[in-house]
């Protein structure tokens, strides 16, 4: 009987320490999964991404990241920048802001990109992002209720700001709305609930937003609420190649995106540049196989438009302009046409032919 007790005892205590050493294997390989999983997810060609990788993992995977070192070991394309520049040199009174990214084919291009000018409703972009990274960390509901109350009522685009005081929308809505139709009180609304003007410049500086601030509710007639082309076009590329939000809330942000109906700056100079002139721009571009989710802004004195564009080689661009001159002076918008039609070159060039710089 005690022999049987022993044995019984000794299979027991084995079996302890077999799950004690199954456990800690578990919690050492869990993390170098997770990392294949990540490294995988967000692999970029050369010694830069395995670079990057490693800061990401180290919780780094902020904008920031981008704005000197990694973009130095980027390609700067002079021959775009070169074009772009005798189409400005034509405007001497217009203040042009310019930069293009392609993180697939790891080129850039800028002008003026680090200059804060006024954003117009292109700061509805972050002001989008901070909210889905608030969605990511379930400090929101997606469904949950705005209350309209006539301290954000904003005027100009939109009709949110007409409906009954105390009338309640949902926060989908809410955020489809401020792009779709670029309403601006949808827009307040969703800087109301997300702390106020304060925190939500705060969250700003979080995710590596040097130069983007808010300083009024929209529609910011004066221009005081600021932004940089490079700011736009960084803070897009990386939540669509799932730096700052998680897949559900990227794939949330390329959908709310596709609505915007304004598509007659960026969308409609690709277009140009791919000779062809039409109101039905994103129908058009879809035949050449080009898809474009963008954001413009209109203020009279400051025009802007930033742009995901997906290509006919199935690889992603994001180019961000801002345009200061003139009070409604159509040259702004046409300069943006312009320098958009310049792109064309750097989008359809297949990535394993030679590049045009």
């Amino acid at each position: 009987m005690k022999n049987h007790l022993k044995v019984i005892t000794n299979i027991f205590l084995t079996s302890i320490g077999i799950s004690v050493l199954l456990g800690s294997l578990l919690r050492v390989a869990g993390p170098i999964n997770q990392s294949y999983k990540i490294n995988k997810k967000i692999n970029l060609s050369g010694k830069s991404s395995r670079s990057l990788n490693k800061e990401l993992l180290a919780g780094k995977s902020n904008i920031s990241l981008f704005y000197n070192d990694k973009l130095e070991r980027f390609e700067r394309l002079e021959k775009l920048i070169s074009k772009w520049e005798k189409l400005i040199i034509k405007n001497p009174d217009l203040y042009v802001s310019a930069f293009f990214l392609s993180l697939d084919n790891q080129v850039y291009a800028e002008i003026n990109s680090n200059v804060r000018l006024s954003a117009a409703s292109s700061i509805k972009v972050p002001i989008l992002i901070i909210l889905l990274r608030m969605l990511d960390r379930k400090d929101i509901l997606w469904n949950e209720k705005l209350i309209l109350s006539e301290d954000i009522i904003g005027s100009g685009s939109g009709w949110m700001g007409y409906q009954k005081i105390g009338e309640s929308f949902p926060l989908y809505e809410v955020a489809t709305e401020m792009i779709r139709v670029s309403d601006n009180t949808a827009t307040n609304l969703l800087i109301k609930r997300l702390g106020g003007i304060s925190m939500v410049n705060k969250k700003f500086k979080e995710i590596g937003l040097k130069n983007t601030q808010i300083n009024n509710y929209l529609p910011d007639l004066d221009g005081t609420n600021i932004t940089s082309t490079k700011d736009l076009s960084l803070a897009m590329s990386l939540v669509d190649n799932g730096y700052l939000l998680n897949t559900n809330s990227r794939d949330i942000f390329r959908e709310i995106m596709s609505t915007s109906k304004t598509n007659t700056l960026i969308p409609s100079g690709i277009l140009r540049g791919l000779g062809k002139e039409s109101k039905d721009t994103d129908y058009h571009l879809s035949l050449k196989g080009f898809l474009v989710h963008n954001k413009t802004g209109d203020i009279g004195i400051s025009y802007s438009d930033t742009a995901l564009i997906q290509t006919p080689h199935n690889s992603r661009a994001f180019a961000s302009f801002i345009v200061k001159g003139p009070f409604n002076d159509p040259r702004s918008s046409e300069l943006i046409r312009n320098l958009s039609a310049e792109l064309v070159p750097f989008l359809v060039l297949d990535q394993k032919s030679s590049n045009p710089n």
